[in-house]
């Protein structure tokens, strides 16, 4: 497998690590819903706890790839995989899962225009049918160690990849089944050394009830590095692979979709999985955002945002999820929890439906009143 490094790789790196330290919480710390619990900042930095406004709503320059809509943070990407947003809020990297490049993104005030996307590395990935550069997450150590983790399709499997300043990927895990479809795959860390896993079917739903398959389950890696990987199977039954959030308190979410239906399940502290929601109506449940109170998850068939209200103690969803900004940036993929409580989320509208902005990377803020059931 060969990378193609782009730029100042060691310097991006140094720079966008500066920022990231704290940006994980593996504590018990309780949040309102889709308001993540205060970071520790480096030393001599203030610290960032103080909730940012919504994406503002001015007006913006006019000009190519630049979006009049202020929540647009970029546009004119390739179709979209994965983003983890930066703590300060206003960055965040991204993959473009049919180039394979990893990019770092700013949102700005409307009075400027937004700044051309950073290409931090480029991976040699095989895109055919939904595979790629699907997914990516940060090192909870990333402040000192620059490392960032990735999920991508090659020519003979599907694997998880840690990229380092230099941009060489080294694996993680491979041998993930690989199929026409069925190849995307997302990754979290949901403790400070333990990485969580989502692998698709590659098309077999055999194979994702097959316990000597890697393909279509929730895996758990405990210290991920180069040749350690042995990962322990904690969920079985997975179709095409959503996203996986964990809420850094005590729930591991996840979704997929099935020929029956789509799902939102949970994983919890006792290891139970159950599942919170489904949609028979299949409206294409994508990556997920969570929080203690909720949950988000990016629907490419409705083309919308589906916020979840969940209850903080028992963790069970009983109002429909609220569907946000529907038909208004098209499908929707990846997605990631702000700093300031918004969720990113990139379009997936190329090749077929694109417009002239696409694809892009856009916040969209909960709605009122809380995670699901709508305004007051």
């Amino acid at each position: 497998m060969s990378v193609v490094v782009v730029g100042r790789v060691a310097s991006i790196l140094a720079v966008t690590a500066g920022l990231v330290v704290g940006c994980a919480r593996f504590d018990d710390s309780a949040s309102k819903p889709f308001t993540p619990a205060p970071t520790i900042e480096p030393e001599g930095q203030g610290p960032t706890s103080e909730p940012k406004t919504p994406p503002p709503t001015g007006q913006r320059p006019t000009g190519p790839c630049i979006d009049p809509d202020p929540a647009v943070v970029v546009s004119c990407l390739d179709t979209t995989g994965g983003l983890t947003v930066l703590p300060d809020g206003q960055q965040a990297l991204v993959t473009e899962r049919t180039t394979g490049r990893i990019l770092k993104v700013t949102a700005v005030d409307p009075s400027q225009a937004p700044p051309q996307p950073l290409e931090v590395t480029r991976i040699d990935v095989d895109a055919a049918g939904d595979g790629g550069l699907s997914d990516v997450a940060l090192s909870p150590s990333y402040g000192e160690d620059g490392l960032v983790y990735a999920y991508i399709t090659t020519a003979s499997d599907n694997r998880v990849v840690r990229i380092g300043a230099g941009g060489d990927p080294k694996p993680i895990l491979t041998g993930i089944p690989k199929g026409a479809n069925g190849n995307h795959g997302s990754l979290a860390f949901v403790s400070p050394t333990k990485l969580a896993v989502l692998t698709g079917d590659a098309g077999n739903p055999g194979a994702a009830n097959d316990p000597g398959s890697l393909a279509g389950k929730l895996l758990e890696i405990d210290d991920p590095a180069p040749g350690t990987a042995n990962p322990k199977v904690v969920a079985s039954g997975i179709g095409a692979a959503g996203g996986v959030c964990p809420d850094h308190k005590d729930t591991i979410w996840f979704t997929d979709r099935t020929a029956t239906e789509d799902r939102l399940q949970r994983l919890g502290p006792d290891g139970a999985v159950a599942t919170a929601w489904t949609w028979p109506d299949k409206p294409g449940a994508g990556g997920c955002a969570a929080a203690v109170d909720g949950v988000a998850i990016s629907m490419s068939g409705a083309k919308a945002l589906a916020f979840a209200d969940a209850d903080p103690t028992t963790h069970a969803v009983t109002t429909a999820p609220t569907m946000v900004a529907q038909d208004k940036y098209g499908s929707l993929g990846g997605a990631a929890l702000g700093a300031d409580g918004n969720v990113w989320v990139g379009t997936v509208n190329k090749p077929t439906a694109a417009g002239p902005m696409d694809d892009r990377i856009v916040r969209i803020p909960p709605p009122k009143g809380g995670a699901g059931g709508g305004p007051d």
